[in-house]
């Protein structure tokens, strides 16, 4: 099958492509081959490509960046996903997009269902909410997938930045009152590549399985990492002083990807013990202590 990706120099894509280009004739497109934003562009690309099944990856995903520069936000996850879905319907092709929990305003107590009603907080949600709007209205074969909190090689992330500051630093504050699922993108990245051969379309929510908080997603992190002389205190949101609202329970249920016969993705501290191993041996990052390390993620997995 003919497959087009994009964003295909971003950090998901890079766990992505690799699942794909054995099976079908893959092409990767960025910033650098045609701008998503400009329809004429778009238009051409699909022309040229004529693609069979879009994964539309590229997004403005800074979410404080989103706040600042809403229009540019705005023409990217929502014009240029437009674009891609109408440039979808004239060749015929499926399209699977990439959402988010930020659609969400968090303000629920159980994990959400793909068919709750959205309410985003941030101009990032908002944009994201326009693009999953503008990919139904185009009634066109099509998966709309959310995702949460993804981290991986290839793209910068929470888990590597908190590494970075702790090689720096003794000292971290951290968020403790948003709650969601760490996703790693390898993990997310399999199931991405199972829905080219599903007929059964509409919206699923993906993430890596259990919860937890931003603040105890930062102590697995230096505890597997084997950072235990840094000290982490716990922030409210309002402390943290970011520029976006963010939604205090993004938590995704995932049933309906089990209802069509796929699994759910291992728990998040799988994924991290998976990351930090990669992550390491590619280096992205150094891990202080490579032998308390390694026991300490067996222990952390084991128990998780």
């Amino acid at each position: 099958m003919r497959v087009l990706v994009t964003g295909a120099k971003g950090m998901l894509a890079n766990a992505l492509l690799p699942c794909l280009g054995n099976k079908h004739d893959v092409v990767g497109v960025d910033l650098a081959d045609f701008d998503i934003s400009q329809e004429a562009a778009v238009q051409k690309a699909f022309r040229d490509l004529r693609p069979e099944f879009v994964y539309h990856l590229a997004a403005y995903t800074d979410v404080d960046g989103c706040e600042a520069n809403p229009t540019l936000a705005m023409q990217v996850n929502a014009d240029g996903t437009a674009n891609l879905a109408s440039s979808c319907a004239k060749v015929g092709a499926t399209m699977l997009y990439v959402s988010t929990d930020y659609v969400f305003d968090g303000s629920g107590q159980r994990p959400w269902l793909e068919d709750d009603n959205p309410n985003p907080l941030s101009v990032y949600g908002r944009s994201k909410l326009q693009g999953e709007k503008a990919v139904v209205s185009r009634s066109i074969p099509h998966f709309l997938v959310r995702s949460s909190w993804l981290y991986g090689p290839g793209g910068k992330n929470f888990v590597s930045t908190i590494l970075k500051i702790a090689a720096e630093r003794d000292d971290l504050r951290v968020v403790s009152d948003q709650r969601g699922s760490p996703t790693y993108t390898r993990h997310l990245a399999l199931t991405l590549a199972q829905f080219i051969d599903c007929k059964s379309y509409g919206i699923y929510h993906v993430t890596g399985s259990g919860s937890c908080s931003w603040f105890e997603f930062t102590q697995a992190i230096l505890k597997m990492a084997g950072f235990n002389h840094v000290r982490v205190a716990p922030i409210s949101t309002q402390e943290s002083a970011r520029k976006a609202p963010r939604p205090a329970f993004s938590v995704l249920d995932n049933r309906r990807l089990t209802e069509i016969g796929l699994d759910l993705l291992p728990h998040w501290m799988e994924g991290l013990a998976d990351y930090l191993k990669e992550g390491q041996r590619l280096g992205e990052f150094t891990l202080p202590d490579t032998g308390s390390g390694e026991k300490a993620i067996q222990s952390e997995v084991k128990e998780s």
